[in-house]
């Protein structure tokens, strides 16, 4: 939702390692890291929201990588993730309706678009609206058999 201050990006990494070390985790964030350049360029986030087996994953990338395949292959190792190693049952993901490419981003992964939750998220003092993507179990074993 940035851009973030230097103060914002700290406690978000001081917040992502304090949950790694939790022994019932609930939130996974990798960073995507750019190997040419040796830089972090984004991360990716998986929380899950439901012990009955139901996740969400959300990704940023940094504008200057845009449009290079960082954001769809992230999606796909956290879908893997998601789905084989915490065995969820479903995982789900939103992003702003204008936003073109990361809807293009969850449609590459296969992710199915549900709908449109309205004016569901405030974000710095204004409602916004969140298309809902999802993927069941069944379609990632379906999807990954191809």
């Amino acid at each position: 939702m940035g851009p973030n201050t230097e103060d914002d990006s700290h406690f978000f990494v001081t917040q992502a390692i304090r949950d790694r070390k939790k022994r019932y985790r609930r939130r996974f964030v990798f960073v995507i890291f750019e190997k040419r350049v040796k830089k972090v360029i984004g991360n990716i986030e998986m929380n899950i929201h439901d012990w009955d087996g139901v996740g969400e994953i959300g990704f940023i990338i940094h504008p200057r990588y845009w449009g290079s395949g960082y954001a769809t292959e992230a999606a796909l190792l956290m879908l893997k993730y998601s789905f084989e190693t915490c065995e969820l049952h479903r995982v789900y993901a939103t992003c702003d309706p204008a936003n073109e490419a990361s809807a293009r981003v969850l449609d590459k992964i296969g992710m199915v678009k549900e709908g449109v939750l309205r004016k569901d998220l405030l974000i710095k003092g204004k409602w916004r609206d969140s298309a809902i993507y999802s993927m069941l179990i069944c379609e990632w074993e379906k999807n990954k058999a191809l």
